[in-house]
Formats: structure tokens, sequence, C-alpha cells
């Protein structure tokens, strides 16, 4: 069975048929899951929070306008509830504008990974992804493995567009420098 578009389910539940928010929860969970994951750090907050925007999602339903996609909108309310969720466990969530001045060869990692197989790639992508702040790590989950567009992930986040390129460019940079110590440190314990 084919899926339909989301504005085709939507429709359906504003119509009054409930059943038919499962296939979008279906549809988004993982996506959900892992968005959350990248911003509070352990399964079960995230488990939580992907929940409770899924509720808040079905419960605003009315409010979506389909001016974005619905993929960006529970993206918004995913963001949004771990945030809110953060502020309140009062955690120690790190400004993306803290001062970077440690020198980064970015090619040279670049080739380092590009050697690598790709489970290898992951791994080490995903150990630098942890020791990453939320904010940077969201951020990079949504416009590089989520492909979300720098407009997408501004109307996720509320950040401007040129916020967006800024944060993702220093991002970036911290999760090369993270990549080059993690390469570094696996290339001394080889030798």
């Amino acid at each position: 069975m084919a899926l339909k578009r989301d504005s085709y389910y939507i429709a359906k539940i504003k119509e009054g048929d409930p059943g038919a928010y499962a296939v979008l929860v279906d549809k988004y969970k993982k996506m959900a899951f892992n968005v959350a994951l990248q911003l509070m750090g352990s399964r079960e907050d995230a488990e939580e929070v992907a929940q409770d925007a899924f509720l808040k999602a079905y419960q605003a339903l009315d409010t979506y306008k389909g001016d974005a996609k619905f993929s960006t909108w529970v993206y918004r309310i995913i963001y949004n509830t771990a945030i809110s969720r953060l502020r309140k466990k009062k955690l120690d969530v790190s400004s993306i504008d803290e001062d970077y001045s440690a020198s980064v060869n970015i090619k040279s990692t670049q080739s380092a990974l590009q050697e690598l197989r790709s489970d290898e790639r992951k791994k080490y992508l995903t150990k630098a992804l942890q020791q990453m702040n939320a904010e940077d790590r969201t951020l990079l989950t949504l416009f590089y493995l989520e492909e979300n567009s720098v407009e997408e992930v501004c109307e996720v986040t509320g950040l401007s567009q040129s916020n967006v390129k800024v944060k993702l460019h220093r991002a970036r940079k911290k999760l090369y420098s993270q990549l080059e110590t993690i390469l570094h440190g696996e290339l001394k314990t080889i030798l």
C-alpha cells in the first residue's frame, strides 16, 4: 500500500478519523526520536519528548495551516518541547556563540574520514556529535542527517537564516575539531 500525502491524512483527522494520525506518527516517529535524542542526550528523555510532541501536534492540528511541510511543523514542536524540557531540568546547555579559537585542519580530517569504511565513519561521527552541545547536534542533524533546507531549519528553530548559516558553520568547525581529536586519539592507540 502506497502512502498518500500528509495532507490526505490531516484532512481525514480533521474530518473525525483520529486513526489516520497513526500513519503520520509511524511515518515521522524515527525522525522525531532522532531529533529529540540529539537535543536531550538520553534515550528515555528523547522518547518522552517525542511522545509529548506528537500529542501536542495532534491537539494543535487545527492550527496547522499547511504553509510549511507537515514534517517541518512537527520538527518545530519537537524542538520546542525539548528546549522547554531542558529549561525545566535546568541543564547546562552551552551557548553556540561561545568563543571558538582552536585551529582546525578540516581538509586532513575530511580525507581521514573518507578513507574510513562507512560503518567506521558513522561510529566516529556519532561519537563526535555526542561530545557537542545540544544546539550544535540538533542543527547538524536537521541540516545534514535529516536533509532539511536552511529555510526549514529556520522554521524549526525560530532562528534567522543568517543565524542558522553562521551557527551551522561554527558547528561544522567544532565537529571537525572533535573528529580530529577522536581520530588522532584512535591513531595513537593503533600505533
